[in-house]
């Protein structure tokens, strides 16, 4: 079914996650005949004639399930080494090519990686195969074939909302995906936020610009990509009141339901008295021009990519309206 691509992942379900061990863990339980937790299926109705089958809760599961089926790990390892060999002959024979955005175009970048990656290669084993780049996966055998696959069973749920419109779909979705636990693997704040976003598709570039991938945040138990939508809440709250020592005050063990909440505002869901609205920053609707200028101050600025909290480093609340001033 992942295959034919009659399953399908949301846009907002998170990367894999699992290490090599789970899933060599998961493929045992299988075989042992033991209990492995039923995955959660999604019925989304498009239009009269289409649907979509969207795997809520179980990714991590199925994902390990195809990788087992095709013998491969999409190991960060394999992925960084192959990676920095190519980039190495490259430049002993062709010189640096700035053009060339590195190996994306040759490797799958295994470090941000969902099987759909895999499904878009082809919809069977051999071909899918036949198109993996040397090197780019880690090569493992788990010992399962197609009679392994006939004759495992995995149980499941499927929910189908008693409604056709759309965003009434992707609101039951939404709340469906974050209150589910994921077996194992707790959500980040971020990755279960992130399906909030869809609650309006035409505003996700707004919550999670490509520019905003470049930024990272390191700590001392690794390095975890920024999370826009923080500065656009206190931003937000900033261009209400302009008083930046209120931003955020009382919501310090709560900041996850002050992030929620400018998110709903945003969307429509929920108006806020807390935060300026959206239509006000951006009467047109047009975000994009100011965040180009936005991403282009930052440049400019030679700010780092890379830091160790939730503001750019040495930006203050007292700095706000300098920072501010680049989106207005």
């Amino acid at each position: 079914m992942i295959l034919k691509r009659n399953i399908t992942l949301p846009d907002y379900q998170r990367y894999f996650v699992w290490n090599e061990n789970k899933v060599r863990t998961l493929i045992q339980t299988f075989k042992k005949k033991q209990f492995v937790p039923p995955i959660t299926i999604g019925a989304f109705k498009i239009d009269d004639d289409n649907n979509q089958n969207l795997i809520l809760d179980g990714q991590q599961r199925l994902t390990s399930i195809l990788l087992a089926y095709l013998g491969l790990y999409p190991d960060p390892t394999t992925f960084k080494t192959t990676s920095e060999r190519l980039k190495m002959a490259d430049e002993n024979d062709n010189g640096i090519n700035d053009d060339d955005d590195d190996d994306d175009n040759i490797l799958d970048n295994i470090l941000e990686w969902d099987f759909k990656v895999l499904t878009d290669k082809g919809r069977k084993k051999r071909e899918i195969l036949d198109k993996i780049i040397a090197g780019n996966y880690k090569e493992i055998d788990f010992s399962i074939d197609d009679e392994f696959l006939n004759n495992t069973f995995l149980g499941f749920s499927y929910l189908v909302p008693q409604t056709e419109d759309e965003q009434e779909q992707q609101k039951y979705y939404s709340s469906v995906f974050r209150n589910i636990n994921i077996q194992g693997e707790t959500l980040l704040p971020q990755e279960s936020r992130a399906s909030l976003y869809f609650l309006n598709k035409g505003l996700v570039q707004f919550f999670d610009p490509e520019f905003s991938k470049q930024l990272s945040i390191k700590s001392f138990s690794g390095e975890t990509k920024a999370d826009f939508v923080r500065f656009l809440a206190l931003l937000s709250q900033y261009a209400k009141d302009g008083n930046s020592n209120r931003v955020a005050r009382g919501y310090k063990p709560k900041m996850e339901k002050y992030y929620e909440e400018y998110i709903y505002s945003v969307v429509g869901e929920n108006t806020s008295l807390l935060f300026q609205d959206f239509s006000i920053i951006f009467p047109d609707g047009d975000f994009k021009t100011r965040f180009d200028r936005l991403e282009q101050t930052i440049n400019t600025l030679e700010i780092p990519k890379q830091y160790t909290s939730v503001g750019f480093p040495k930006l203050r609340l007292r700095n706000f309206t300098k920072f501010y001033s680049t989106l207005t």
